[in-house]
């Protein structure tokens, strides 16, 4: 009876054991599978300015992988500088996968976005494809980074394009002239370490649209009875030449630097700021869009701006007091510590490339009824 019961027990036991196993089995697995924490985990970007980039529109970091090629034409080329590109250009150039970028018209009824340069378009150099039966889901895209008064009459486009690509941080595709990218310094860096050392000049302006109806050529012959500003640019402003390797060297050896926009719109914001200003090593005096508008694109206390200032006397006395007070202008190149300037390495190519990464959260369908009103505004 005893061995009976010895075989009916070992069966059962087993059962017990596997059930038991069975149940605790999700626990256990986490158990072992769970990954080990870093001994030593990348540091978090920590910031000691006001300035907060995630409020920025973004240039996608990260590259959503698309089921199905989308094809984008250039109609034509801006200013006529054609590229010569192949169709994968965006993958080799940008690593932007199942992207085909062409300026091939037969591609015209199965092209997903067809691109527009607004100058040509204006000048009658070039004319829609009105003519042509158009696919129903095909997307056509406006492109100017020019201000409103340069992009000319848009009312007879109202009703034609989609979508928009421009500096205006609106627009569809946001093609701005430059950006704040994240960046971890070296150990031991400090702001010194980012502020050209030979500092000779107090001031400096490079202009090439010289006009005596602006207002920043007004602000410039005020504030030049009142401080020294080296002049470059030939032509109407009689300024010296300067050649395009040596323009920021040049702006390496001023302490402040004229970032002086030919006109005031919402978010234009060329690369007088971008690259001339924060590149070349100057603190930028900027003249455009109100100080709001610049600090949702940068630091609150990277930049000086014209309107602070109740006359260019008082701009220039506090220009003058700021170069002599080390400390207090160092503390202007502070942001250089969690940012470094980004720019577009070919407006030609690559923000249409970057079509293919917005498509997931891109409104359609959509149409412009008032373009002209929407550029205006």
């Amino acid at each position: 009876m005893a061995d009976r019961w010895t075989i009916l027990a070992v069966p059962l036991v087993c059962l017990t054991l596997l059930g038991s196993l069975l149940v605790h089995w999700p626990t256990l697995l986490n158990t072992f599978q769970r990954p080990k924490p870093l001994s030593n985990p990348r540091p978090k970007l920590k910031s000691t300015i006001s300035f907060n980039i995630a409020n920025m529109p973004t240039i996608e970091s990260t590259i959503p992988v698309n089921v199905t090629t989308t094809t984008v034409l250039i109609w034509y080329w801006a200013f006529g500088f054609n590229q010569g590109i192949s169709p994968n250009v965006c993958k080799e150039r940008f690593g932007i996968p199942n992207c085909m970028l062409s300026d091939d018209r037969s591609l015209f009824p199965k092209a997903d976005f067809i691109i527009f340069h607004n100058r040509e378009l204006i000048t009658g150099q070039q004319r829609l494809p009105l003519q042509l039966p158009r696919p129903p889901n095909q997307g056509w895209v406006w492109f100017s980074i020019e201000s409103p008064p340069h992009n000319g009459n848009l009312r007879p486009f109202a009703g034609m394009f989609n979508y928009t690509m421009s500096y205006r941080r609106d627009a569809d595709f946001f093609m701005p002239y430059g950006w704040l990218a994240p960046r971890l310094v070296g150990p031991g860096m400090t702001v010194e370490d980012f502020i050209p050392k030979e500092k000779s000049h107090l001031a400096c302006w490079i202009v090439s649209n010289y006009a005596d109806h602006h207002r920043r050529t007004q602000v410039y012959n005020r504030l030049k009875q009142v401080i020294n500003v080296e002049v470059y640019g030939g032509g109407a402003v009689n300024g010296r030449r300067v050649a395009s390797e040596d323009l920021l060297p040049t702006i390496s050896h001023c302490y402040f630097y004229l970032a002086f926009e030919n006109s005031e719109f919402q978010d234009y914001i060329t690369e007088k700021l971008w690259k001339n200003a924060f590149i070349g090593g100057a603190v930028p005096v900027v003249l455009g869009p109100p100080r709001k508008n610049y600090e949702a694109m940068i630091p609150k206390d990277s930049f000086i701006h014209v309107d602070d200032f109740e006359s260019e006397e008082e701009l220039g006395q506090f220009l003058k007091q700021l170069a002599g007070d080390r400390e207090r202008y160092t503390s202007y190149f502070k942001w250089k510590l969690n940012y470094t300037v980004t720019q577009t390495s070919n407006w030609l190519v690559e923000p249409e490339c970057r079509i293919c990464t917005k498509l997931t959260t891109l409104q359609r369908p959509k149409v412009y009824r008032d373009l002209q009103s929407w550029e205006w505004k």
